[in-house]
């Protein structure tokens, strides 16, 4: 059980698992969602949004999206009542920074070497670097990135347009300073001496390092037709990309190529603030080979309501221009569009073609191969986030790209404690969220190759569970307007159990749309 109680001058988490007592934040330390909401399950409370998981005894983070951990609380238990001491300040913040080693001589470094290199400044990265720190490491690490900025929360460029890079900044300034971690901005390798340990950065200056992380990411695909390179045409890389976005885009044309992820937020955040968003896209439902077509074409219908219009199964043959700035679309159907602004969202490509000459095994469509331990084919080196490719448990250690937030924190933890020798292996359960005109959906799973989709609720309300099979196996499950029920599978996912096609069809989950009891699952699966 959990109970969210009021101390006075803020809120606990009161749990009561076998027996036992415990008290921690009430709050996910990550966007705020209320805890108790959220599903218990031995020993660790799982977030009913984004599904970060804190360990209710320690309240330590032990899953992701998020940096921070839970405050935890005194429980004392006397003559039948129970006691919760705790400081205003941590019922206050609701969070807590892990413990962390500082650098202990830096000053006697060399200004080109440093023991750990972290290229890319994301999560994965940040996570990394951290984790060390926590860990107890006390020697140099230095992150570098192509941004102007300190690492932020990327997903926020295409959920919350106008947000500025100081609001939407993981870590403060002063943190990188507290705990020494290096961040060299505006700073892009080049190439990779992985023999001599050198890092070359395109400005000639070399890093030696002993331990290398690549958390480079993903680049955006351009267009290819002609006007591509307008002033007016935009891929959303930066915090000043999405800004300038939504001040072009206020009272005038947009249009979005590509129904991706990122190109159906935008089209969300814009479609109450621009004269027209109009959206471009090859397949004939947004979302298709994702969501599936059902919840896809329940997503288009959403849009469709918001003043979003749709052009489906074409591509764009010509952007043209009036006076050096952006005027029409014009499509390979024939259409041709008004716009002063286009946003391009046709998918990306990992960054890594720096890599090409250095011998680390690189796959063919441009992804690093990693281990179960974040280490690549050679020794000391190490890459995480959206371009690796790594053997998900969940899959039978299928090789996967997953181009997610919560699970590039999750590599960045495994390849910083696989630095440290500790040996340890990645098993976490993919989490995803997207948002969109205030509601969201949570998928958690890797549905890659779903043969069908159970479809439990009413998707005209956008109130729905779908579960994705392949053969009789529940790979992956998608919902909106229904928590916690995904972060509920995730922990039977995570437990090792399978979830049988049948089990979601039959009657007996009915009942969860009654009464929103989740007992079923908890005894599901072999």
């Amino acid at each position: 059980r959990m109970r969210e109680v009021d101390l006075g001058c803020g809120k606990a988490l009161l749990i009561k698992e076998s027996g036992e007592f415990h008290a921690v934040g009430h709050k996910c330390p990550h966007y705020g969602a209320p805890l108790v909401k959220g599903v218990l399950s031995k020993g660790r409370v799982r977030c009913p949004w984004h599904g970060a998981c804190f360990n209710i005894s320690t309240g330590d983070i032990e899953d992701f999206p998020g940096l921070d951990s839970l405050p935890r609380f005194q429980v004392k238990i006397e003559k039948e009542k129970v006691y919760i001491r705790a400081s205003k300040q941590a019922l206050q913040t609701q969070r807590r920074t892990k413990m962390m080693a500082k650098c202990i001589s830096l000053s006697n470094y060399n200004l080109s070497s440093t023991n750990v290199l972290i290229i890319g400044a994301g999560a994965a990265g940040l996570v990394c670097a951290e984790t060390l720190r926590q860990e107890g490491f006390s020697d140099r690490i230095v992150m570098c990135t192509m941004d102007r900025h300190l690492p932020y929360d990327r997903p926020k460029l295409s959920k919350s347009m106008d947000s500025h890079p100081e609001q939407i900044a993981l870590r403060p300034k002063e943190f990188f300073c507290t705990y020494d971690i290096e961040v060299l901005t505006e700073m892009q390798v080049a190439a990779v001496d992985v023999k001599s340990k050198i890092a070359v950065f395109k400005d000639g200056f070399k890093m030696e390092y002993n331990k290398l992380l690549i958390a480079t990411g993903s680049m955006p695909k351009t267009l290819s037709c002609k006007g591509k390179e307008m002033e007016n045409v935009f891929n959303i890389r930066t915090p000043e990309d999405a800004n300038r976005v939504v001040k072009l885009a206020t009272s005038k044309n947009v249009v979005i190529v590509g129904a991706s992820f990122l190109g159906m937020e935008v089209a969300a955040y814009l479609a109450e603030r621009a004269h027209s968003v109009s959206l471009v896209e090859l397949e004939h439902v947004p979302f298709k080979k994702f969501f599936g077509e059902r919840v896809g074409r329940a997503v288009m219908k959403m849009f469709e309501n918001n003043r979003v219009k749709f052009y489906m199964q074409t591509e764009v043959s010509e952007l043209r221009e009036q006076e050096g700035q952006l005027k029409e679309v014009v499509l390979k159907s024939g259409k041709v569009l008004r716009a002063d602004v286009c946003v391009v969202g046709v998918g990306a490509v990992p960054a890594t073609g720096f890599l090409k000459q250095s011998g680390i095994n690189i796959d063919s469509k441009g992804f690093i191969v990693v281990n179960k331990m974040m280490q690549t084919n050679i020794p000391g080196v190490f890459a995480a986030g959206d371009a690796v490719t790594f053997p998900l448990a969940l899959r039978n250690n299928k090789k996967v790209n997953v181009p997610h937030w919560q699970m590039a924190h999750m590599h960045g933890r495994i390849a910083a404690l696989n630095m440290l020798a500790h040996g340890t292996e990645i098993s976490t359960v993919p989490y995803l969220w997207t948002a969109m005109f205030g509601k969201s959906i949570r998928y958690a799973g890797h549905g890659e190759g779903f043969d069908d989709v159970v479809i439990q609720g009413d998707l005209d309300e956008l109130k729905f569970v779908a579960f994705y099979t392949k053969s009789d196996e529940v790979v992956a499950v998608a919902s909106m307007n229904y928590d916690p029920i995904v972060s509920k599978v995730a922990e039977v996912l995570a437990a090792g159990r399978t979830i049988r096609k049948r089990d979601v069809e039959a009657v007996v989950f009915l009942s969860f749309f009654r009464t929103g009891d989740m007992s079923w699952l908890t005894g599901k699966g072999s």
